[in-house]
């Protein structure tokens, strides 16, 4: 059986400062793959982010996913100086308000879409001609279980990663004759500071414990825990890989069994 290794690609992944998607930027890059990780800018954590980055042989490169002129800036830029984008992850994203439908103001609820899903979207437009002339491509999208249920005081997040679902069918739909690639890796609750950062958020609005809240998460997984952000980030090596060419439209949970309890 061919062993799970892949020919060096350039890869490209948004949101990479930090979490989970600077973990898979290095994850990718240990795979002997050539890695560009984005970020919004580079001053402040981001600056030391970027730096540290750069020490392990990740390029990185500024794009705001929310802003069409930056993202094709980015994109070029990526172009210009590797020839190429073999693989798009779309990872950006943020948590968007912990609130009632109710309680969500406009401005938070358009952010929130913006750089989760609109992003995706300026990002998927930005390289797809260049995969189509190229005869190949791959694109990610890490959207979330929260994209495959209802979720109470998350709406923003919720819908935003429904259609991040719905971006993918049809991206693999409209782009499969070009021999591109595209899947969405659904996550469950990963441990880190996100995770912790929603539950304490959650508590504050709901009045309940941390405690209780945390349990709630990890009680709905059929493993009862959290996921390691490496099991995620195996999942994109994967489907970056040659073993992950026949495989497109498809949400691949990586979750913990999410709700089969």
């Amino acid at each position: 059986m061919k062993a799970l290794q892949s020919m060096s690609k350039t890869i490209l992944i948004t949101g990479a400062s930090s979490g989970f998607g600077r973990d898979t930027a290095e994850t990718l890059f240990r795979a002997d793959h050539t890695v560009y990780a984005s970020m919004r800018g580079t001053q402040g954590k981001n600056r030391e982010a970027a730096e540290a980055l750069r020490k392990l042989g990740i390029m990185t490169v500024e794009l705001d996913v929310s802003d069409d002129a930056s993202v094709e800036a980015g994109v070029k830029k990526v172009l210009v100086e590797a020839g190429k984008i073999d693989v798009l992850v779309n990872n950006a994203g943020i948590t968007g308000p912990t609130a009632s439908v109710d309680r969500v103001t406009r401005a938070d609820w358009d952010h929130t879409l913006a750089v989760n899903l609109t992003g995706a979207f300026l990002c998927a437009k930005a390289v797809l001609p260049h995969m189509a002339e190229r005869g190949s491509g791959k694109i990610i999208n890490i959207s979330s279980v929260a994209g495959h249920i209802g979720y109470a005081l998350r709406a923003p997040y919720a819908v935003s990663k429904w259609g991040m679902l719905g971006l993918t069918r049809t991206l693999a739909a409209e782009w499969g004759a070009k021999n591109i690639q595209v899947n969405a890796i659904s996550p469950g609750s990963v441990s880190g500071e996100r995770i912790e950062r929603v539950i304490r958020e959650r508590a504050a609005s709901s009045g309940q414990a941390e405690r209780e809240v945390r349990r709630e998460y990890t009680s709905k997984a059929a493993l009862d825990r959290f996921v390691p952000p490496e099991h995620v980030a195996a999942m994109a090596v994967f489907l970056a890989s040659e073993l992950g060419d026949s495989i497109t439209g498809e949400f691949l949970q990586v979750a913990g069994g999410f709700n089969l309890g």
